[in-house]
C-alpha cells in the first residue's frame, strides 16, 4: 500500500470491509478497500474476475491489490457522483425506464463470463440453499401471515432450477450498489460476487420495484431485449420466494426496525403476485398493458 494516502473513511453498506476514499501515489483520487487477511483467497479471485469484464461495463474498475499489514488491500477506480437510489426518483418515468434499461444491458455482460468448469450442478448447490433457508424460518421465532403460502409455492417449484447454466455474478445488483455520473450509471461493489444461475441475481430486483417500478422493468428489458421470456418469470417468482423467506430470520439480529422493513415488503411482494397464485408480477404486466 506504498504511496497511499488516506482521505476519508466510506460508512455506506454492510462490508465488513474497511474502506477510504484515498489518492495513489499519482494524486489520482480511488477507492481503497481492507479486507481481513482470512479473506484473501476470495479477495484475489474477485480482483481477477473484474479484470476479465468488458470496457463497455460502467463501474468502478481493479487498479491493484496487495498485502500488508492490515490484511488484503485492493484499489479501485473512483466513481465521483452521487448514489442512483437517492436521485432515481427525482427523474422522469421515461429516465428511470432508461437508467434501468442499461442497468440491464450493463447486467447481460456481466453475465457473460461463465462459472468454472468444475461448478458443482446448480440445482444441487441452490437445492442446499433452499433447505437451509426453509430450515432457518422454520426456526425463527416471528413468522409472515402468508409465509405457508411462499413455502408451498416454493415446494411445488423448486425443480424449476433444474439444468440452469451458471456464470459470474456481481452477488448484490440493485440500485443501492449504482452511482450517477454525469446522467450515466456506474456499477460499484461487487463484494458479494458468486457464480450461479445469471437469472437468480434479479431477486434483488425488489429493492428496484420499491424505489422505481419504471427502472426495474427497463431492466429486466435491457436485458432481454425487450422479449424477457416466460421461464424467467417463473424462475423470478420462485427465487424471489426463497429469499423472502430468509430475510426475517436474517433481519432478527438487527431489531424491529429492520423486521419491519422485510414485514413491510413481504405483504407487498404477495401482492404483486397475488398470493402467488401468477408468475407475472403486477408491476410488469400493468405497466406493458397501459
Amino acid at each position: 500500500m506504498i504511496g497511499i494516502t488516506l482521505l476519508e473513511p466510506i460508512e455506506k453498506g454492510w462490508s465488513a470491509d474497511e474502506k477510504y476514499k484515498a489518492a495513489d501515489q499519482t494524486g489520482r483520487t480511488v477507492l481503497l478497500r481492507i479486507s481481513p487477511i482470512k479473506r484473501q483467497e476470495s479477495r484475489v479471485k474477485l480482483y481477477e474476475m473484474l479484470c476479465r469484464l468488458p470496457d463497455t461495463i460502467s463501474m468502478s474498475r481493479p487498479l491493484d491489490i496487495g498485502v500488508c499489514d492490515e490484511g488484503v488491500w485492493s484499489t479501485y477506480t473512483w466513481v465521483d457522483g452521487e448514489d442512483a437510489e437517492q436521485v432515481v426518483s427525482d427523474l422522469s418515468e421515461a429516465d428511470q425506464y432508461r437508467l434501468g434499461y442499461s442497468a440491464g444491458e450493463m447486467l447481460k455482460k456481466i453475465h457473460g463470463i461463465p462459472a468454472p468448469n468444475d461448478m458443482e450442478l446448480w440445482e444441487l448447490r441452490f437445492g442446499r440453499k433452499i433447505d437451509r433457508k426453509l430450515e432457518q424460518y422454520q426456526a425463527c421465532p416471528m413468522h409472515y401471515a402468508d409465509g405457508e403460502k411462499i413455502i408451498r409455492f416454493i415446494e411445488e417449484n423448486r425443480s424449476w432450477i433444474e439444468g440452469r447454466p451458471q456464470c459470474f455474478q456481481h452477488g448484490d445488483y440493485h440500485i443501492g450498489n449504482m452511482m450517477m455520473e454525469n446522467g450515466h450509471l456506474k456499477i460499484i461493489d461487487f463484494d458479494r460476487f458468486d457464480f450461479g444461475d445469471p437469472w437468480e441475481e434479479f431477486s434483488r430486483i425488489v429493492w428496484n420495484v420499491q424505489l422505481s417500478p419504471a427502472f426495474a422493468i427497463g431492466q429486466i428489458d435491457g436485458y432481454f431485449e425487450n422479449r424477457p421470456p416466460e421461464p424467467f418469470f417463473r424462475l423470478l417468482a420462485l427465487y424471489i420466494a426463497v429469499n423472502t423467506l430468509s430475510s426475517l430470520p436474517w433481519a432478527m439480529p438487527f431489531g424491529q426496525e429492520q423486521i419491519e422493513v422485510f414485514m413491510t415488503q413481504e405483504k407487498q411482494i404477495m401482492d404483486w403476485y397475488d398470493g402467488f397464485s401468477q408468475i407475472i408480477p403486477k408491476w410488469y404486466s400493468e405497466y406493458k398493458n397501459r
